[in-house]
């Protein structure tokens, strides 16, 4: 609470401001900064870029959590705290139901590690921060204007996405804290219609830090969650008019080697008929785990098709460092 209350100007008398810009230093040393150099031959490269740059949150001595599309197919990552010293890393962990990015510290980073929140604590209205790299200038006090499920088009769901009004534009990686000083959720998106509803409303997305913390023993010990992969087909999907277009199929995914196209309409998975993105994922990740034969029925021009799919796990797609 000090920490929120130095950096919206209400800390009170001397000593308590003195305390106040003392945790505020402590918690935005948790902020660092992320540059990650991309594999030549990433399968990402051509959708995400060679060079990409954003945030992450020290979240236990020597990890760092981030978005993941920072650093998936990274050859080499650098990670620079909040006294400017950087210090090269390695991914630890990816993990694609969430979107969460897991880095491992190569060498020693000065920095507070952030407590873990409770997002479910974040309803709409309730203020933040969001701090990007870079100190007291780079944080900036919102809102919460929504918390409702977000359907991403690269086969990603989450069921209570938050968004917050006004937008940071340093939004990648970003921590969203909460008024304790605790990590509550970590920056994905910028977008157009933060509150919905159809009405414009720029803004943010957070993944809430909800998902990673269950999971966070079992990505630094393994390097993923436990259990079995969901199945990825390949496919990016978009609604419209209450169909489901296909608008990028990944090459050489499990979707390319059975013949789906941009632009073909999935009609159903198996027998059952979608008609939104959470329904089709939903669909597709009830068959089984990564591996099994997806069926589905598509518009392919004026023909009707059904076609087997063979998923994987997504995990298998991306190209990895050698190691010698």
């Amino acid at each position: 609470m000090l920490a929120a209350c130095a950096l919206l100007g209400f800390a009170g008398p001397a000593l308590a401001q003195d305390a106040a810009r003392d945790e505020v230093e402590a918690t935005l040393s948790a902020i660092v900064r992320v540059k990650a150099k991309i594999l030549p031959d990433a399968r990402t490269a051509a959708t995400l870029g060679m060079q990409r740059e954003g945030n992450g949150v020290l979240v236990r001595p020597g990890y760092v959590a981030t978005i993941g599309y920072l650093v998936i197919e990274a050859e080499s990552i650098e990670v620079t705290g909040a006294d400017g010293k950087s210090v090269p890393a390695s991914i630890a962990a990816y993990d694609h139901a969430s979107g969460f990015g897991l880095l491992a510290l190569l060498a020693p980073l000065d920095g507070r590690p952030l407590p873990l929140g409770d997002a479910r604590t974040l309803a709409e209205h309730s203020p933040a921060m969001i701090a990007s790299f870079g100190g007291r200038d780079h944080v900036t006090i919102v809102h919460v204007v929504s918390r409702r499920p977000f359907s991403g088009s690269w086969e990603y769901l989450l069921d209570a996405a938050i968004y917050t009004s006004p937008p940071v534009l340093d939004w990648s990686g970003a921590a969203l804290i909460g008024p304790s000083g605790e990590l509550l959720g970590v920056g994905s998106l910028i977008l157009s219609d933060a509150a919905g509803g159809g009405a414009p409303s720029p803004g943010n997305l957070f993944v809430p830090v909800d998902l990673l913390k269950p999971v966070l023993d079992e990505l630094v010990a393994t390097g993923r969650r436990a259990g079995p992969a969901r199945p990825w087909l390949g496919m990016n999907t978009e609604e419209f008019r209450g169909r489901l277009f296909v608008v990028r199929v990944s090459p050489e995914s499990p979707a390319a080697r059975a013949g789906i196209r941009a632009g073909d309409i999935v009609i159903a998975v198996g027998r059952e008929e979608v008609s939104s993105l959470p329904d089709f994922y939903r669909k597709v990740w009830s068959r089984g785990a990564a591996g099994v034969e997806v069926p589905v029925r598509l518009l392919q021009g004026a023909e009707l098709k059904d076609v087997s799919v063979r998923s994987i796990d997504r995990l298998e797609y991306f190209r990895t460092k050698r190691t010698y």
